[in-house]
């Protein structure tokens, strides 16, 4: 069983309209050499679950979403992804903005195959006042009263790894998962970058195995692209690009977003990308963020 993919194959899987969900954290473990693949592709009108951060950024500057589910889009140092900040000002996509807890909590719903679950988050806020589609249902127990929070099904999901064997088995070797394993679960289908290839013994240490979050079967493509969470980051392989991040937002805020599009991603070869940034050594180089 060999599930190595190219990216330009990888995302061939993915169509207009689809639901897709991506990975990681904020500037943190994002596969945005999937993202980048996405965005050389036809592909429009998504609507994107992700804890956010320039993923959905790019994506929505590039005009492939129609609406965003998220509970954050930020870069950290960036309290507002760029990108994004124009695409919610402009009122060029819908959205559902939701607490961190709620979409925990969804994500949940969907890995697990029921349509909601129940939660106190979000009672008494306006995050349920201004969304009608979220649902306030009784106890069938007690007195209280339940947000019912929707299962977020997804068509795709996108993932970074630190290392994955051919069969689908992945490792994320960072000290938070975040909600990956989730994603994985909660996707039909899953799309995985990731930093290294190794052969299967390599999780036949237990200590590697503990790094294992989700089931291989829940993994159809594996994509090796060493760097491929640039500008975030992969820890403990690299850290996020501020300089390049910041380049980024300088070109979104002075309107020349198709200018660091042609630069970067239109017409480039992931190669050609890595090239432009210094290079693969230049990203390992990149110092892991201290919290």
């Amino acid at each position: 069983m060999n599930k190595l993919q190219t990216a330009a194959e990888a995302i061939a899987s993915i169509k207009s309209g689809m639901t897709i969900g991506i990975g990681g954290w904020g500037p943190r473990r994002k596969p945005m050499a999937l993202v980048r693949e996405l965005m050389r592709s036809d592909v429009t009108d998504l609507t994107v679950v992700a804890y956010g951060g320039a993923d959905v950024g790019m994506l929505c500057a590039s005009g492939k979403v129609k609406k965003v589910i998220f509970a954050f889009v930020s870069l950290d140092f960036m309290p507002l992804e760029p990108g994004f900040r124009v695409a919610r000002q402009s009122g060029a996509i819908e959205v559902l903005e939701i607490d961190e807890g709620m979409m925990l909590q969804g994500l949940r719903a969907a890995s697990w195959r029921i349509p909601f679950i129940p939660t106190n988050v979000g009672l008494g806020t306006d995050v349920v006042a201004r969304n009608p589609e979220l649902k306030v249902i009784d106890s069938p127990y007690d007195d209280k009263e339940w947000v019912a929070m929707p299962a977020l099904n997804m068509d795709v999901a996108l993932i970074h790894a630190t290392r994955c064997d051919v069969r689908g088995v992945c490792e994320i070797a960072s000290p938070d998962v975040y909600m990956d394993d989730l994603f994985a679960r909660a996707a039909k289908h899953t799309i995985v970058s990731c930093d290294e290839v190794v052969p299967t013994e390599h999780f036949a240490d237990p200590a590697v195995a503990r790094s294992v979050f989700w089931e291989r079967c829940h993994t159809q493509s594996v994509v090796h692209i060493p760097g491929g969470a640039h500008p975030s980051s992969s820890d403990p392989l690299y850290g996020f690009d501020v300089k390049h991040f910041k380049a980024y937002g300088e070109a979104v805020g002075a309107g020349e977003f198709d200018a660091y599009v042609d630069a970067h991603v239109r017409g480039k070869t992931e190669q050609d990308y890595q090239a432009a940034v210094g290079g693969l050594e230049a990203i390992k180089a990149l110092p892991l963020p201290a919290y």
